[in-house]
């Protein structure tokens, strides 16, 4: 007997993913309630199923190579993480607890100073206890991308929904 091949998100009718009222209530609990995303000021630009983009505004103490102007890989990758992980969010019906498994980060070009950072994230599968996902980081030109991405990350396997705890 052949073994059967799982689905991607996108090939799934029955999980649509988070409805754009959810998505966005969702983001303003992820996006605050988890201490790094609240403290590099993550924005939601967009988002769906089918993919999210967050936006990180230019910080000066950034600045890893202050001499070349180029921004330090660790706030890129904090970006790309929490895109990554919103992303799997987005793409599940409710909310659940999530774990990065493994965040592979390719450099392509340096990162330069006084320009935001902007970061796209799809889960491209998603199985009952893995979400595989791609992410691309820019700045000016999406077509010039800053840094690319893939992911998994682990699903609860309690199947209980996250919910934010009410933070000071």
């Amino acid at each position: 007997m052949p073994r059967r091949r799982g689905r991607g998100v996108a090939n799934r009718p029955y999980n649509r993913g988070m409805s754009t009222q959810n998505l966005e209530t969702i983001a303003a609990a992820f996006l605050g309630y988890i201490p790094h995303m609240r403290e590099c000021g993550l924005s939601l630009v967009r988002g769906s199923p089918e993919g999210v983009e967050l936006r990180m505004p230019f910080r000066e103490d950034w600045v890893g190579d202050p001499i070349r102007g180029v921004l330090h890989t660790g706030p890129i990758t904090v970006l790309v993480d929490s895109a990554s992980g919103f992303a799997v969010l987005a793409a599940t019906p409710v909310p659940e607890t999530i774990a990065t498994l493994d965040l592979r980060m390719d450099y392509l070009r340096p990162a330069l100073r006084d320009k935001d950072l902007h970061c796209r994230a799809e889960c491209f599968r998603l199985t009952s206890q893995i979400a595989f996902v791609r992410a691309t980081v820019w700045q000016d030109d999406r077509e010039q991308p800053v840094a690319i991405s893939q992911s998994a990350f682990m699903r609860s396997s309690t199947g209980k929904p996250w919910k934010p705890e009410a933070r000071a």
